[in-house]
């Protein structure tokens, strides 16, 4: 057992597989070489009422554990979210307190109150007002986020969400083969997302036999999309290998209050891979899909326009895409852009020289 002190406390409500809990805090300990007391609640990767129904005993104890717990008086801690779903705050403002700097970051649009009796009884949202008030320092994903802890906190500050572009295959080859492909990557959560532009990918099918890569964790029908999907099962380190082979990456997103909050993560997925991207321009995807020169599109006819205009477009010029994406992914959304960034709002202090 190491009797090195750790640089850091990291408090979050799911394991590795949680994408939050990887994208906010795991990747940058990783990437700075931090030395991390991490406390994951179950460590799975969501925690949903069958999650804990499912596991009473471990959530009694992961509940204990929290209140039992004392953060370093001599190390910043960071909350990712929350620290229980069984909580309306309380738990979380009391660890941010306690810690020598308490940094609150979240990277959703918590502050939006959900439906259902388990939020009538512990309000998501009113966990996250709660968190922003204690905090000394917040980290929002985006802008939509930082206006929306603005109103409870003076000490709020943008960190996008990160990749690490040397960690993907990147793709060398655009000609498009004997299928092409469009590949989606997202959460069982997620998945009914895709239902949003399935007459655009059937269209495109019958048009250009362009067929949808899957990957996801969820194996649920997706209509009338099963005909024309290949479904990869995801796994650390499975998209970073896989998402080259594709033509081109997709986030489609309803407009919606939840997801103007979202941080466009999968379009930075798939610029990291070098493919051409194809987005709403819902919240920052907007400024994102500028930034990566990506196609917007809005509705029916503008999604089915730009699948076919990518797949059938010059070689030339949609390796232009993808390098432009490419470039635009490294300059402006890698973990070493925002490094010194994240080490000073986190410790309060400039980061250390280079």
């Amino acid at each position: 057992m190491s009797t090195t002190p750790a640089d850091l406390d990291v408090v979050m409500p799911y394991g590795s597989g949680g994408a939050s809990a990887r994208v906010r805090a795991l990747d940058w300990v990783e990437h700075l070489g931090l030395r991390a007391d991490v406390s994951d609640y179950l460590g799975t990767s969501t925690t949903g009422v069958g999650d804990l129904l499912r596991q009473p005993w471990r959530t009694a104890r992961a509940e204990a554990a929290l209140r039992r717990r004392s953060p370093g008086a001599d190390r910043p801690l960071l909350l990712v979210r929350n620290a229980s779903p069984l909580s309306n705050g309380a738990v979380e403002r009391t660890l941010l307190r306690r810690s020598e700097r308490g940094v609150y970051d979240f990277d959703d649009a918590l502050m939006v109150q959900q439906r259902g009796l388990s939020q009538r009884v512990f309000s998501r949202s009113r966990a996250w007002r709660r968190a922003v008030e204690a905090a000394d320092q917040v980290i929002a994903g985006n802008d939509h986020l930082a206006e929306a802890a603005a109103v409870h906190s003076r000490e709020v500050a943008v960190v996008p969400s990160c990749v690490e572009p040397d960690h993907y295959a990147v793709k060398t080859d655009f000609e498009i083969g004997p299928v092409p492909t469009a590949v989606w990557v997202g959460s069982p959560s997620t998945e009914p997302y895709l239902a949003g532009i399935a007459p655009a990918l059937v269209a495109a099918h019958r048009s250009t036999g362009l067929r949808l890569r899957v990957v996801s964790a969820g194996s649920a029908p997706l209509g009338a999309l099963d005909e024309i999907t290949e479904r990869v099962a995801w796994a650390p380190g499975v998209v970073e290998r896989t998402l080259a082979s594709a033509d081109v990456g997709l986030m489609p997103l309803p407009d919606d209050p939840w997801t103007r909050g979202k941080c466009a993560y999968k379009l930075l997925q798939y610029a990291a891979a070098g493919l051409p991207v194809i987005g709403s321009p819902v919240g920052v995807n907007s400024s994102v899909l500028d930034t990566l020169g990506g196609l917007a599109a809005t509705d029916d006819d503008q999604w089915r326009q730009a699948l076919e205009a990518v797949v059938t477009m010059p070689v030339a010029e949609r390796a232009a895409l993808g390098g432009r994406a490419s470039a635009g992914v490294r300059a402006e959304f890698s973990f070493a852009r925002w490094a010194a960034e994240w080490q000073r709002l986190v410790t309060g202090r400039p980061a250390p020289a280079a």
